[in-house]
């Protein structure tokens, strides 16, 4: 490179006055947004370890106040809580693996331009988007086929999502070409082996955002296991935190007579609130946890797998 060329690149774009006031209009907007997103999240963990009475009293506003962790405390003296976590884990942890053995495969057959009957299986499975059978035949269905008070009554059911498949379908489409299956095919690779051993290791991508997305759906779920188990060992750790709430909530509700008596029952209605802030933490963590994990493939998966093939 010559002199002249370094001493142009060198050289500053002159920017002139309507684009500094558009990237400072921009700056400005983007910071309230941050400000608007970020700061409920920001109170709840404040509100979570400060005292109960000041979180009560509206006082908790930009920290911690009288930092105490009887909330969490509280919490933890249920012994269901760490039955539910575990329960929770082992949930998603098998949910995700057969949302991944039914997805893969299925979003791969589907991408592929030489099976036939695609149209009639896509439409089929678009119309289960639009129309359900509904909660009692459902249940009964589970109930015939003995998976009541089970994970799999948790699992099964939703062990594909439509979307899901029509964004894995579309990745494979636009990433997977036929190029490189017919090469793949002149060298004596099986349907089978080309999925696993070629096509796999280049989805990566649209692993981790299903990884991710039915991850999440698997661990926030509560109403599935309200309906299928009664078993209270068996409970989701969501399920345990709501009953804890309501059990709280339940108490909270009978008549005080003397003062020391609503004295007593102003503190635990105080204490119920920081509980409320300490459950959300608790049972956002392995959401929190997760998303770093794939977040280098998210932006690409998604983008790739909404494109139209």
């Amino acid at each position: 490179m010559s002199k002249e060329n370094t001493a142009v690149t060198k050289k500053k774009i002159k920017r002139c006055k309507e684009d500094v006031v558009f990237d400072a209009a921009c700056f400005i907007i983007l910071t309230l947004v941050l400000f608007v997103v970020a700061y409920p999240l920001y109170w709840v963990i404040i509100s979570s370890i400060s005292a109960p009475s000041a979180v009560s009293s509206g006082k908790v506003l930009l920290h911690p106040i009288g930092f105490t962790l009887k909330g969490y405390a509280e919490v933890f003296k249920n012994d269901q809580v760490m039955r539910g976590f575990l329960n929770s884990l082992i949930i998603t942890f098998c949910g995700v693996m057969v949302n991944l053995i039914v997805t893969l495969p299925t979003s791969y057959a589907l991408s592929r331009s030489n099976f036939s009957g695609k149209k009639p299986i896509t439409i089929f499975y678009l119309i289960t988007m639009f129309f359900g059978g509904g909660l009692i035949p459902t249940y009964l269905v589970i109930q015939r086929l003995q998976m009541l008070n089970t994970i799999w009554a948790l699992i099964l059911p939703g062990c594909l999502s439509v979307y899901n498949m029509i964004v894995a379908r579309t990745f494979f489409k636009s990433n997977i070409s036929e190029e490189l299956y017919e090469a793949a095919e002149i060298d004596g690779c099986t349907q089978a082996r080309f999925f696993f051993q070629i096509a796999l290791p280049l989805s990566k991508a649209i692993i981790a955002i299903l990884v991710l997305y039915y991850g999440v759906g698997h661990w926030n779920s509560y109403f599935s296991a309200l309906v299928y188990i009664s078993d209270k060992a068996k409970y989701p750790l969501q399920l345990v935190l709501r009953n804890i709430l309501i059990t709280n909530q339940t108490a909270l509700s009978q008549t005080a007579t003397t003062a020391a008596a609503r004295a007593a029952l102003q503190e635990k209605q105080q204490l119920i609130d920081v509980m409320k802030y300490s459950l959300i933490i608790i049972s956002s963590i392995p959401v929190l946890v997760m998303y770093p994990l794939v977040q280098k493939h998210f932006v690409k998966g998604v983008m790739i797998g909404s494109m139209k093939g």
